[in-house]
């Protein structure tokens, strides 16, 4: 018997593909262009190769978007599976990825297939993955996927540090933190997800105090309530180790992930990226 909803989503959730497998995403590629090599991200690259990767080359790495064949693959095989899909992209005004999927919609006739700009990146957008492959695993249809995920849509935070902006501006990626730029060498800035763009939120003085501003913005944003969390980092393990005994002593969380941010963001945010993703839905 064919399940109600399948769940796609594309390679910037920052889910390794046991992870997508663990929860039942099915997840899109995205490319890695690095030295006139390309990888699939989370496939045959993953985070601590890639860093290496990244230190020793010379020339910035490149992300490619999942193409239109990519998504019809993956469309037509999940026809045999499923009565519909829901698809959530990265956000639109951080890559085209969503224009491939629209593309491969207007191709494919043998289920519906509904998209989804999750207006997010990395965890943001793989949590609000995790959690319609989660009422899809309860029987859920797809208008009932469709709407938790605009409700966690609505109500998720990305809040995250870099060690340097070098990257976000060299990726075109950087928003309004250009406004940091300036003073970039000196400071330490919290950035966050606004809109689909990422936005500066403060500028801290040392690399602790940023961290130590995480776990207090997350306070201020949800106190006590029930929390959905989840702690991404780029090739900086240890720290957040650290951060995760904090979330566990300062939070009534229902949910907590911790996963490295992979190739596709680590190209655009660097080494040294720590950062937390949250909702709650009350």
């Amino acid at each position: 018997m064919k399940q109600k909803v399948a769940i796609v989503t594309d390679g910037a959730c920052s889910l390794t593909l046991e992870q997508a497998n663990e929860y039942g995403i099915h997840m899109a590629p995205i490319y890695v262009n690095i030295d006139d090599k390309t990888y699939i991200a989370g496939v045959n690259l993953g985070g601590p190769e890639f860093y290496q990767l990244q230190r020793a080359s010379k020339k910035l790495p490149t992300t490619s978007q999942t193409t239109a064949e990519d998504f019809l693959k993956i469309f037509t095989k999940l026809a045999d599976e499923a009565e519909e899909i829901v698809m959530i992209t990265i956000s639109s005004k951080m890559s085209a990825t969503i224009q491939s999927a629209e593309m491969a919609k207007k191709q494919f006739t043998k289920v519906p297939v509904h998209i989804i700009d999750s207006e997010s990146v990395s965890l943001g957008q793989g949590m609000m993955a995790i959690a319609a492959a989660q009422a899809a695993k309860e029987g859920q249809d797809a208008e009932s996927v469709i709407h938790l995920v605009e409700e966690i849509k609505k109500r998720m935070n990305v809040i995250f540090t870099v060690r340097t902006l070098e990257y976000l501006y060299k990726g075109g990626r950087i928003g309004g933190a250009t406004a940091f730029l300036g003073s970039a060498l000196a400071i330490k800035p919290i950035l966050y997800i606004k809109d689909g763009v990422i936005e500066p939120l403060e500028k801290q003085y040392t690399r602790k105090k940023s961290i130590m501003r995480l776990v207090e913005i997350m306070k201020e944003r949800i106190g006590d309530k029930p929390v959905h969390v989840a702690i991404l980092h780029g090739d900086a393990e240890e720290e957040a180790y650290v951060l995760e005994n904090q979330i566990r002593e300062k939070f009534n969380y229902v949910q907590l992930i911790k996963a490295e941010i992979g190739p596709v963001i680590g190209v655009h945010a660097g080494p040294g990226t720590l950062g937390l993703v949250f909702y709650s839905m009350e």
